[in-house]
């Protein structure tokens, strides 16, 4: 951590390498969650880290360092997700997120789509817990939940994916 709080006042004092260091050592970990969170679609995955940095950039030099800076850039990420979820939330059917990954039961299921298919929530908690690591304190933390409600989430989001990958509904 103390490297990368020593990149980040490289580059609030001007650094423009420092910042690429910090990028080319953070986005790829930032991607790969926002990738999984919004179900695959790249495009907006890049996007949402585009706007994770901006953010970050500007709310940089009030940083306390009470996390990592990843995981500090996390909690940006999912609240830009929000944002954006809350905005294109009435455009959207619920239904048809949740059969977007779902194609014949001859098929086989690819995980990658089980996940996209889960409910926002369990797949926010799914991604975080069990495929990048975080406890159930920090995905409250990052959510704005309660560690038992990540706990319930991830149960779910575990059973909808056994549902999903041997072929039946929930």
């Amino acid at each position: 951590m103390s490297d990368e709080r020593e990149l980040a006042r490289a580059f609030l004092a001007g650094d423009e390498r420092a910042f690429r260091e910090l990028y080319g050592r953070c986005t790829p970990a930032l991607y790969r969650i926002l990738f999984r969170l919004v179900a695959g679609r790249s495009d907006e995955a890049a996007d949402l880290v585009q706007e994770t940095w901006l953010r970050a950039t500007r709310a940089l030099p009030g940083f306390r360092w009470d996390s990592a800076l990843s995981t500090w850039l996390v909690s940006i990420a999912i609240n830009c997700l929000r944002e954006r979820q809350r905005t294109t939330r009435m455009a959207i059917e619920p239904a048809a997120r949740e059969r977007s990954a779902v194609e014949s039961h001859e098929h086989r299921i690819d995980l990658e789509q089980a996940i996209a298919a889960l409910p926002d929530g369990y797949r926010d908690v799914f991604v975080l817990h069990d495929i990048e690591g975080y406890t159930h304190e920090e995905i409250a933390q990052l959510l704005a939940i309660e560690a038992g409600t990540s706990k319930s989430q991830l149960s779910r989001a575990r059973r909808a994916l056994r549902a999903a990958l041997n072929g039946r509904s929930q």
